[in-house]
């Protein structure tokens, strides 16, 4: 096998960029990271001491008091905010607001793409996000963008909020949620979502978990040796 392999997943929100990187590393054995739960993270800190996102002086010295750091228990990632265990409250619909505004600030995508750089050339990862094979890994060996019919997407995402305890949000509201985030995405200054003319264009509109899987697996399968 090769020393440090890189897959890199990027496309839309809620497209299963989490679910489909997670089985991955587990059939694989890589490290995942999360890099979407990184910038929720730094969204929740400023959420909580009220940092104003267009005050520069501000966001420099708020970034000066984020330590993010991820365990992993049967290849769940879960990540820790000065220590502090986050994980569920970072996917809350106050921070989902907040998160595609301040994920575009560059101070804080710099701050955040050297923590990730360092981590993928340490051991073979697998990461998902953005703008993963355009700006973190542009070398990365393999690279997907993922994308799914945006109310699919809309029906994902308010089951997963309903699972996990979120009964007051409509699927109306995650809709135009998932609309404001993508063209926020995608029109913003720093490294928009685009996708990498090398990555692969994988669409599970309508195919299963373990499809996508199998479908990832055999274009990541001539990189391992």
């Amino acid at each position: 096998m090769r020393k440090n392999l890189v897959i890199a997943i990027d496309g839309y929100s809620s497209c299963g960029k989490s679910t489909l990187a997670k089985a991955l590393a587990k059939k694989l054995g890589f490290i995942y990271i999360d890099s979407g739960a990184m910038y929720r993270a730094v969204t929740l800190y400023f959420i909580r001491n009220k940092i104003d996102i267009n005050n520069p002086d501000a966001v420099k010295e708020a970034l000066q008091h984020i330590e993010l750091n991820f365990h992993a228990r049967d290849y769940e990632s879960h990540i820790l905010l000065n220590g502090e265990e986050v994980s569920d409250e970072i996917r809350q619909m106050p921070v989902s607001e907040k998160v595609s505004e301040v994920s575009a600030n560059k101070a804080v995508r710099y701050d955040m793409v050297k923590q990730q750089q360092r981590m993928g050339k340490i051991k073979n990862i697998v990461m998902d996000g953005r703008d993963i094979g355009t700006a973190v890994f542009e070398d990365a060996q393999v690279k997907f963008f993922m994308t799914a019919d945006p109310k699919v997407r809309a029906e994902r995402r308010h089951k997963e909020m309903i699972a996990k305890g979120d009964k007051k949000t409509t699927l109306e509201e995650v809709f135009e949620n998932l609309a404001h985030r993508d063209f926020s995405d995608t029109t913003r200054v720093e490294s928009p979502l685009t996708r990498a003319d090398d990555a692969i264009i994988l669409d599970n509109t309508d195919i299963t978990e373990e499809e996508q899987l199998e479908f990832a697996l055999s274009k990541v399968k001539p990189f391992l040796g």
